[in-house]
């Protein structure tokens, strides 16, 4: 049986760092520490913000990401191809999709897949609003940027069907072989993909 060896605060403060992604109890010992040791520097900055973004932050009722604005700062920039929707699982999928810098579209956040393991719904999810979008009009295509999961994939044909005879494309990222990826150390459902999805060179 371990022993404490500080006090409930800081014991509470590993606790809840322990609880983020990426940070097992011994990283959040060491991340405790060192906001401990830097107080002043980092902790009550940390605090602070930490503060402001609870009561600032809101999820966009029109596209689902997070922000200090409703609608998001995406939703409402004017430069943004609004006759393309980009429909990512999670808003973390639509910082990745930003920070590539590949598509000046606008999004859309299910907040999940399909998994009925799960007992995760279509009613669970934000697809009902994407739909209400599409027919709204001045949509062009939707790009499913979702994971090449089972459930990801579940749900990308689910959200298909329902957009079928909305006359609008509905379009999927390629699947396939990495940039910079070797053949032989991909997995045979990899290369099948690539494969399948082959294009002119």
């Amino acid at each position: 049986m371990s022993k404490r060896v500080a006090g409930p605060e800081i014991e509470r403060l590993i606790q809840l760092l322990a609880k983020l992604p990426g940070l097992g109890p011994r990283s959040a010992r060491r991340a405790a520490l060192h906001l401990v040791k830097k107080r002043e520097s980092l902790m009550q900055p940390l605090t602070a913000a930490m503060g402001e973004a609870l009561e600032k932050i809101v999820i966009c009722s029109v596209c689902g990401n997070v922000d200090t604005s409703d609608p998001c700062t995406i939703c409402t920039d004017p430069r943004r191809d609004g006759g393309v929707i980009v429909v990512v699982e999670d808003v973390s999928d639509l910082w990745a999709l930003e920070r590539a810098g590949a598509i000046n579209a606008k999004y859309h956040v299910l907040g999940g897949t399909l998994s009925p393991l799960d007992g995760v719904g279509p009613q669970d999810l934000n697809i009902e609003s994407l739909v209400n979008r599409v027919r709204e009009g001045g949509v062009r295509e939707v790009i499913l940027a979702v994971n090449a999961t089972v459930d990801g994939q579940t749900t990308a044909h689910y959200v298909t069907d329902l957009l079928a005879g909305t006359g609008v494309a509905v379009t999927r990222l390629a699947h396939g072989v990495p940039v910079g990826g070797e053949l032989d150390y991909l997995d045979e459902g990899t290369i099948s993909a690539a494969i399948r999805s082959r294009t002119s060179f």
